[in-house]
């Protein structure tokens, strides 16, 4: 008899544990929010009740500034980036942070391939896809195509053009792979499925989604690209009152953003959940 009472006293305590394990993850997800992860306080973060923004400039949207040598900004952790030397702003960071440590308690590793770029990074992807140094996707060389403006189109399906990346912004990062077909199967599907689940509780959302009624135009869809909304809205609204096609200048074929209506049609087109 007293057999049956241990097996059944032996269940239940496995089935408490299990509960509070699970409720413990969630716990996690839940008040480790997007805008309060508990570490140092800077001009990006919370102090006391309001959410501090920083003075947002027009060299900070175009690009025109060091990460290195911005106080707002802080140096990625190689243990969790494919190359040293990149930054995030601070806020944006510990937020991912806060993201990375859930994920690795449901087993999935976010590894962050890309984050700040200034405008000459930017320009340098630029230019050696407009010349010919780097293949497009589909293996094109973007040197095939005369047409000015096809040529930019066509580059604009994954780049943007310098002055106008949401990666100057400082609030944006590339995960794991920058191959869609990554995350649709394996392992890669699996770490975009915790994304699409979990992201949006630590501030972060996809801003290019595939093409339907949310989304129209713009570029295509990167499921790799994530970007943290509490800071990004803002830069975004800013871009779109203070910036103008007087200001896309400095890089090879240029004179065709106003042409393409950059600003409208790729700054802006964006997921809503990423406004």
């Amino acid at each position: 008899m007293w057999h049956r009472a241990f097996l059944i006293a032996l269940v239940v305590l496995l089935a408490v544990l299990m509960i509070f394990s699970r409720g413990y993850r969630a716990a996690r997800r839940i008040h480790l929010p997007a805008c309060d992860t508990g570490q140092k306080e800077d001009k990006d973060m919370m102090k006391g009740d309001a959410f501090y923004l920083p003075d947002i400039t027009k060299d900070m949207l175009l690009g025109h500034i060091d990460p290195a040598k911005d106080d707002g900004f802080t140096l990625i952790d190689r243990s969790h980036a494919s190359r040293p030397g990149m930054y995030l702003r601070t806020r944006a960071y510990d937020a991912f942070m806060a993201m990375r440590n859930a994920a690795l308690d449901d087993g999935i590793s976010l590894v962050i391939l890309s984050a700040a770029r200034p405008f000459n990074h930017q320009r340098r992807i630029w230019e050696n896809k407009w010349n010919g140094l780097q293949v497009l996707h589909g293996d094109i060389l973007a040197t095939d195509i005369p047409d000015p403006l096809d040529r930019a189109r066509e580059i604009l399906r994954f780049s943007a053009m310098p002055g106008t990346s949401r990666h100057h912004w400082g609030t944006d990062i590339d995960l794991n792979s920058l191959q869609n077909e990554y995350f649709e199967s394996g392992e890669g599907q699996k770490v975009y499925q915790w994304l699409q689940e979990y992201a949006a509780v630590f501030g972060f959302c996809q801003p290019y989604t595939a093409f339907g009624k949310q989304r129209e135009e713009g570029y295509e869809e990167e499921k790799w690209h994530w970007s943290y909304r509490p800071l990004a809205s803002e830069f975004l609204r800013t871009y779109e009152d203070m910036v103008s096609y007087d200001d896309i200048v400095g890089f090879d074929g240029y004179e065709t953003a106003k042409k393409l209506r950059v600003i409208e049609t790729y700054v802006s087109g964006i997921d809503p959940d990423c406004l």
